[in-house]
């Protein structure tokens, strides 16, 4: 494993630049209703906010504010990804951990969970039963230990492209693992992977003590906050960023996450290619009350997803399924962009338990809160006016990191990613679907053909839709 505390290994802008002084005096600043009205404006351009803009959305909790903040989330969702939602499943591959992070069941002092590493051969029946549901995009989870070393990280990824069922196969794969040192984040990078996600977990330097004790590799904070910078140094054109919401206040780290995007677009000319916000979920052996001492109403979790949206207008925001489906529901509406569906966060847990709707909590990280079958997912979706998309062509065709923000800022991303929402989609309902979701899925597909002009595009999609339908023709993107 890459040496973590070895300070040589930072990189060059590797200095702890969450100023909590100054974020937290951001934060106790006396709304202003003109520096709101700035900052709203501002976001309606799609420019990225700073800091002290961000606050000041954060500050002003006045309904009529939070509903305006709502509204103009909604527009940028509809001008800047439209109404498509990127699918995606975890698959954990261990969960051998030498960390005790005091909120995590995988911590290594917890002696109810069920430590397993999958073999190749189990790696390719979980592969191949996630196949089976019609899943095209997947991100792998490590527990953080010596014996998930770069290499065989790479090494997984590789056997995970080669897995085949009928067919199909697994068209991107993120990994959510240990930071590493520039060598360890190469070798990764060469396997082919999409997008590194490594979270912070809390900004909040004395929180993060108290849950991260200083003797475990998890303990040094800037390691951990230098990692995404590391990784693009390295080449790894995209990088995720997260925090575990609950465990500080939640608005110093909606900021702090912002922070982190400046840090990352000033230092290296592109932000996060994504940000997560899970809130803290019951895991196995942890004392809920304990760690969840800033626990996030769901109304100021809308807030903070709504923030994000205006502050980092072209970043993905990801909405896992520790959240329940009516939350998903409504945030969907404020600007995320990806969800996970038919996830199942246990080791084996997508040959051994499958679509069950039950959990084994002696197996799992911590517990999900939606966890119904991707068709149902995919079928909700469909009713609500999206459109579910498998897309992988900006990866697979180089359209990542700052070529990606090229295409995104000026809003052209929506015209290979609609047609590409639109041929995945047809790929599901062909091969996947259930009959009520093929049926809402292709009245979908004809509303939104009638919103495309007419002209050379619309004739090009109509070819690869009516090829997948009525022949084998598969993996047709722009």
């Amino acid at each position: 494993m890459s040496t973590l505390f070895d300070m040589t290994h930072l990189s060059a802008s590797g200095v702890d630049f969450i100023d909590e002084p100054k974020l937290f005096a951001l934060l106790k600043r006396k709304p202003d209703e003109g520096r709101f009205r700035d900052a709203v404006a501002k976001a309606k351009e799609k420019t990225p906010l700073n800091l002290d803009e961000t606050a000041e959305l954060l500050n002003a909790d006045k309904p009529e504010q939070t509903e305006e903040v709502f509204e103009v989330a909604r527009q940028l969702k509809r001008d800047v990804y439209g109404n498509r939602i990127v699918l995606f499943a975890p698959l954990y591959i261990g969960n051998l951990c030498m960390n005790n992070c005091v909120y995590c069941g995988f911590r290594a002092s917890n002696k109810d969970a069920v430590r397993r590493t999958l073999s190749k051969d189990e790696i390719t029946r979980e592969v191949q039963n996630m196949l089976m549901k019609g899943h095209k995009r997947t991100i792998i989870v490590f527990g953080e230990h010596a014996k998930y070393p770069p290499e065989m990280i790479a090494d997984t990824v590789r056997h995970i492209y080669s897995v085949n069922w009928n067919g199909h196969s697994m068209r991107r794969i993120n990994v959510n693992a240990a930071p590493l040192d520039h060598a360890g984040y190469r070798t990764v990078a060469e396997a082919g992977i999409g997008t590194y996600q490594v979270f912070q977990e809390t900004y909040h330097h004395e929180t993060y003590s108290q849950m991260h004790p200083s003797y475990t590799r998890k303990g040094n904070y800037l390691w951990r906050l230098d990692s995404p910078a590391r990784a693009l140094e390295s080449g790894q054109e995209d990088v995720g960023l997260g925090v575990l919401f609950g465990l500080a206040d939640w608005r110093f780290e909606t900021l702090a996450l912002v922070a982190h995007s400046i840090h990352l677009m000033s230092h290296h000319g592109v932000g996060p290619h994504t940000l997560s916000f899970p809130r803290i979920q019951t895991a196995s052996g942890v004392d809920i009350e304990a760690v969840n001492k800033n626990d996030v109403n769901d109304r100021d979790f809308l807030r903070l997803v709504a923030t994000l949206r205006l502050a980092v207008p072209y970043t993905g925001l990801i909405m896992t399924a520790r959240e329940p489906a009516h939350i998903r529901k409504e945030g969907l509406g404020f600007g995320v962009s990806q969800i996970d569906a038919g996830a199942r966060v246990e080791i084996g847990g997508y040959t051994e338990i499958g679509d069950a709707q039950t959990q084994v909590i002696s197996r799992e990280q911590f517990e999900l809160s939606d966890i119904r079958p991707l068709d149902d997912v995919i079928l909700q979706l469909l009713e609500d006016g999206f459109v579910p998309s498998f897309c992988t062509a900006c990866y697979r065709l180089g359209r990542t990191g700052e070529i990606f923000m090229e295409y995104a800022i000026p809003g052209f991303i929506q015209d290979m990613c609609t047609p590409n929402a639109l041929t995945t989609l047809q790929e599901y309902i062909v091969d996947f679907a259930s009959p009520e979701t093929r049926a809402a899925g292709e009245k979908t597909i004809r509303r939104e053909l009638d919103n495309i002009p007419a002209g050379e595009r619309k004739l090009e999609i109509l070819d690869r839709l009516e090829r997948i339908r009525n022949t084998k023709e598969r993996d047709l993107y722009f």
